[in-house]
């Protein structure tokens, strides 16, 4: 989305930097919950039903994340928009080292670097939707890196057996078992939780 001049002048370069980042955020994780939903139809064609449902409870959290940016950049400078190109498939393995490049990426980097450009502006809904989506997407690391041994077992090992996931409705934090009574990322009721499979 190009910047209009006028709202350039209106809000302020320090506002449009922020923009720039909610629609980079945007795009990064509506790409991402396509990748990780084409991704889960492959683990479960090869038999990988537990990948097959961490990238499910992935795509979901993805795309919370993606709503909460559309919904701040709405605020902002109007609607969202974004072309999606078709996610490169693999097999389960290459898929889930891909997947957790992607999600290292934005927790080392990218929103780091977001929220640094928005703190000075006081901007909390901004702060919120990169704060809750850097905080959730270290639980898809998390996930990711202790599936990555896992892979290689047996038939009937954790990776080839479909599993419940609960994520976050809010923010988009993933976890295998209730951690306590609220989200650890944004404090919302753990009861509020989908379950994903």
């Amino acid at each position: 989305m190009a910047a209009d001049p006028v709202l350039a002048r209106a809000i302020g370069v320090e506002d449009l930097t922020v923009i720039r980042h909610l629609e980079t955020a945007f795009e990064e994780e509506t790409k991402n919950t396509a990748t990780c939903r084409a991704y889960a139809a492959q683990a479960d064609e090869e038999g990988f039903h537990g990948i097959a449902s961490l990238f499910r409870a992935v795509a979901r959290a993805e795309q919370i994340h993606a709503a909460n940016h559309s919904r701040v950049l709405r605020q902002m400078s109007g609607p969202a928009a974004v072309q999606i190109p078709l996610p490169h498939v693999g097999g389960s393995l290459e898929n889930l080292r891909a997947a957790l490049a992607d999600q290292r990426f934005e927790v080392d980097y990218l929103y780091p670097t977001f929220l640094t450009a928005a703190v000075p502006l006081v901007d909390s809904t901004a702060i919120r939707t990169f704060h809750w989506a850097l905080e959730a997407d270290k639980s898809h690391v998390r996930l990711f890196w202790q599936l990555m041994p896992r892979v290689g077992a047996d038939k009937a090992g954790w990776a080839y057996t479909p599993h419940h996931f609960f994520v976050c409705a809010l923010c988009g934090y993933v976890a295998q078992d209730p951690e306590s009574d609220n989200c650890p990322s944004c404090n919302f009721l753990w009861e509020k939780f989908e379950t994903i499979q």
